[in-house]
């Protein structure tokens, strides 16, 4: 038997795709044990059930596809079948990663032949490195993005740094706050990371009374690819094609899956780095 979780923001394609296993050619050998409305909840779902097959949205809110697969431990990853919409270049991409998909709207006998894949199998370790082989491909598309986004006029760059010679990197970051606009020295920022398009800022509190160091996020109008050609190398990196953290609140690493590292920066806050981007950090920290 097959513990099932289907994570999709909308619910008649959750309520559709449950119907469809239901009705498919191994709905005996399935046991449909929850769904997840978001990113969030698919990753509190599969922490909190024995899952062996995720059906798995990549749009949703909170985290997206990509995002959740990063996060969940290595002990805790299950097959995954996409349900997606994405382009035909994306799904290309899935395909010859041998990571299966299915295109909405999700035909009953690409589903079946999606679940005969899974049907009686343990999760290979090939499959877990074809999965890190997807994720390097999603992680360098949007890095090389950000690299040709670069050698473009920056708006940002061009209010705050000359027109000739080098750059200026900050000092510090003007941060709107309910009715002010709040001051941050560079130092206080731990990270910048992006998701469903939103960029926030993970702030360093200053509360010397406090037990402990306390994170608190800030959505700012930057782009990360903006605030990225504007922070200094020597102190910053993207470790993420979602992230970007400042090298002295990094605490630990942990290694992950495939390669990667979590690292555990100021305040416990947690951030993935992607397995290329770990083999550039170990590096910059000398390990």
């Amino acid at each position: 038997m097959l513990n099932i979780v289907i994570a999709d923001d909308e619910a008649p394609a959750r309520k559709r795709l449950r119907k469809l296993l239901l009705e498919s050619a191994y709905a005996d050998e399935l046991n449909i044990v929850a769904e997840a409305k978001d990113g969030v909840d698919a990753i509190r779902v599969l922490t909190d059930h024995p899952v062996d097959v995720l059906f798995l949205d990549i749009q949703m809110p909170g985290y997206d596809g990509f995002e959740v697969l990063d996060r969940l431990s290595p002990e805790n990853r299950p097959a995954v079948i996409f349900t997606t919409a994405f382009d035909e270049y994306a799904i290309r991409a899935f395909e010859a990663n041998a990571v299966d998909y299915l295109l909405k709207p999700i035909p009953i006998d690409r589903l079946n032949t999606a679940l005969g894949r899974v049907v009686g199998k343990a999760p290979a370790p090939k499959a877990l490195e074809n999965l890190a082989r997807l994720l390097d491909w999603v992680d360098a598309r949007a890095i090389e993005k950000s690299s040709d986004h670069a050698t473009k006029p920056n708006a940002a760059a061009e209010l705050d740094a000359p027109h000739q010679g080098p750059a200026q990197y900050l000092e510090q970051l003007s941060i709107p706050f309910r009715d002010r606009i709040l001051i941050i020295p560079i130092e206080r920022v731990v990270s910048i990371e992006i998701s469903e398009g939103i960029t926030r800022v993970h702030i360093l509190e200053k509360d010397p009374t406090g037990p402990r160091p306390k994170i608190r996020q800030h959505i700012v109008s930057y782009t990360l690819d903006q605030l990225g050609a504007l922070l200094h190398p020597d102190s910053f990196m993207r470790i993420h094609r979602s992230a970007i953290v400042q090298f002295k609140h990094i605490k630990e690493l942990i290694p992950w899956f495939s390669g990667r590292y979590k690292l555990i920066l100021t305040g416990s806050h947690e951030v993935i780095a992607s397995r290329e981007r770990s083999k550039v950090l170990k590096d910059r920290l000398m390990i």
